[in-house]
């Protein structure tokens, strides 16, 4: 380790009594096309999970759903067993349909299911984090998360959960969630481009919550941002650089996820979040959003 967990940028942070690299890694885009089915490179994908632990990475993110089964299969083949530094974060809340939809699965037996299957996939005792994903594929949308949320609680209970997020949720249930159990993280769209939850980071920082930002780069349709290009092309950077390291500045407690199926891909992205912007840049950056 020595050396190398020092050159990730951010540093770590605590979820619950988990520390993690601030510069964690999603497994999503390890599952073949839309994110469906096995991958192209079988032992390319072992190659890239077995290299984010070995940059000292110690936050991985991955759902039961992606595949479904096949980036946890990945992750257990390449992993277990599992360093004692590793925390792997799970999502529950939806499931995979044969149109490649994500319908909707939050019923109390839907959970069950879903975490019977995580710890068995994983080939875990317990979960280190599971966050409940709300909303549909369209983002979040308001009502009530009790129920779903207090079934996570009562697993969370029988020891099969150490800490539990929410996804893709609005701060209305964020709050919901709060008045029930302890969360640990919120994880939701953010990026550059996309500031809805502004307020929400900054009270959640106060709280000492994590904040995971998917789709750092606005996801399967990048950002057009003349910008981001420019900053981009002064910093001799890559736009996905550019909008990690934007992240990593904005707030102590944003945790990255960037996922990608290429080692040389991970390496350039753990350098590109090193960037230091300079005011001037943030500045600049910051106008894209508002």
């Amino acid at each position: 380790m020595g050396m190398q967990s020092t050159a990730l940028p951010g540093g770590t942070w605590s979820l619950g009594d988990l520390t993690v690299s601030r510069f964690g890694y999603g497994a999503m885009q390890l599952a073949g096309p839309g994110v469906l089915g096995p991958p192209a490179d079988h032992e390319g994908a072992l190659a890239v999970l077995r290299e984010a632990v070995d940059l000292g990475i110690t936050h991985i993110d991955t759902a039961d759903a992606y595949g479904p089964h096949i980036t946890n299969q990945l992750i257990r083949q390449a992993l277990h067993p599992y360093p004692e530094s590793l925390h792997i974060v799970t999502k529950v809340g939806a499931i995979r349909d044969r149109q490649g939809g994500w319908p909707p699965a939050r019923e109390p037996d839907d959970l069950r299911r879903a975490i019977d299957d995580n710890l068995e996939t994983l080939g875990v005792e317990a979960l280190d984090l599971v966050n409940l994903r709300l909303g549909d594929a369209q983002g979040p949308q308001s009502g009530s998360l009790a129920a779903a949320f207090e079934t996570l609680v009562e697993l969370q209970q029988q020891g099969l959960i150490r800490h539990l997020g929410l996804s893709n949720a609005t701060t209305e249930q964020v709050a919901q969630a709060q008045s029930i159990a302890p969360i640990v993280c919120v994880q939701n769209m953010y990026n550059l481009a996309y500031r809805h939850d502004d307020e929400l980071i900054d009270r959640l920082a106060d709280e000492g919550v994590a904040y995971v930002p998917f789709f750092p780069l606005g996801g399967f349709s990048p950002l057009q941002s003349s910008a981001l290009s420019a900053v981009a092309a002064r910093l001799d950077a890559t736009p996905m650089s550019i909008a990690l390291a934007w992240l990593l500045q904005r707030s102590p407690n944003i945790l990255l996820i960037p996922g990608t199926s290429s080692v040389a891909h991970l390496r350039e992205n753990v350098v590109g979040a090193k960037l230091p912007l300079s005011d001037e840049e943030l500045v600049e950056l910051d106008k894209i959003g508002h």
